[in-house]
């Protein structure tokens, strides 16, 4: 049977984000900060590369690639890699591993009003937001739009309340809770081409905005799978290769969806490369996407 063309223009409602990959210097130090701050497990490991995840779900591949440099600074990339825990004790005991490893790498926390949120920066100046959700039954939406805001909070009351003993003596040994890539945030040139590339053409819904800065994106009702700002990078024209954001996956729930997502791209003159398990194409930053089904 052949599948006929998505004609709502959309991505399937249970879409997912899968493991970010990062292009790394230092493999080791890199695997040290994910493993032993953030708490992940190595859950494959070779010469140039090393997987890391929770609870048998991958969060984070490293692959070795010291031949690159950093991006220079005002580049398009990656914003930060957001973490999702599924308790708000996991997520207190990852805050304290980091707190404990390497506290230097902390640079703020936010609450929402959909989640909480603790932010860093990897030893390579990847960012890292580790973050827990509120039920959906909690958020606000607004013709169409979900209610965010940023709110103080306090890391260290955070702790008080939601570090178990468990949490506080074996934080980097004991799987407390499964953790998943959340969502993915870039910083891009420009929201409005973002709107045309992941809205129009991608299929993602636009859940928030702030003005012409930010635009979160979503399928399904989330509140965002993907983000892209320019607070650092307004102007920004296509990467080129550097060290930083190696791929984005994403997750479709069917294989018929990869299939109408290829017929859409290449609709919109997106080139899509389909090796027959997944479906690659860039976005207008030069970011490398890979469209997978569910298994």
């Amino acid at each position: 049977m052949t599948a006929t063309l998505d004609t709502s223009g959309k991505l399937a409602a249970d879409t997912a984000m899968g493991p970010v990959t990062l292009l790394v210097a230092d493999l080791d130090r890199m695997t040290a900060y994910y493993r032993d701050a953030v708490s992940l497990h190595v859950m494959s490991q070779s010469d140039n590369s090393t997987t890391l995840g929770r609870g048998g779900t991958p969060v984070v591949i490293l692959e070795h690639a010291p031949e690159l440099k950093h991006a220079a600074s005002g580049s398009a990339g990656l914003f930060h890699t957001a973490i999702l825990f599924e308790s708000q004790s996991a997520l207190a005991a990852a805050l304290y591993s980091v707190a404990r490893a390497q506290p230097e790498t902390f640079t703020g926390s936010a609450d929402h009003l959909v989640s909480q949120a603790f932010y860093f920066t990897d030893p390579e100046g990847n960012g890292v937001e580790l973050y827990w959700d509120r039920d959906r039954t909690e958020w606000s939406w607004v013709h169409g739009q979900v209610e965010m805001a940023t709110l103080y909070l306090d890391p260290n009351q955070y702790l008080r309340e939601h570090l178990t003993d468990q949490g506080a003596t074996t934080p980097d040994a004991v799987e407390l809770g499964g953790a998943v890539v959340g969502h993915v945030h870039l910083s891009v040139g420009d929201t409005e081409t973002a709107r045309a590339f992941y809205v129009d053409t991608l299929g993602f819904d636009a859940t928030a905005s702030l003005g012409n800065q930010a635009l979160f994106v979503s399928a399904g009702g989330y509140h965002h799978h993907m983000a892209m700002n320019v607070w650092n990078s307004r102007g920004a024209g296509p990467r080129m290769p550097a060290l930083g954001l190696g791929r984005i996956d994403i997750e479709l729930p069917a294989r018929d969806g990869v299939g109408e997502l290829d017929e859409r791209l290449r609709h919109h003159k997106v080139q899509t490369r389909d090796d027959g398990r997944s479906l690659s194409f860039d976005d207008p930053w030069n970011n490398l996407i890979t469209v997978t089904a569910a298994a």
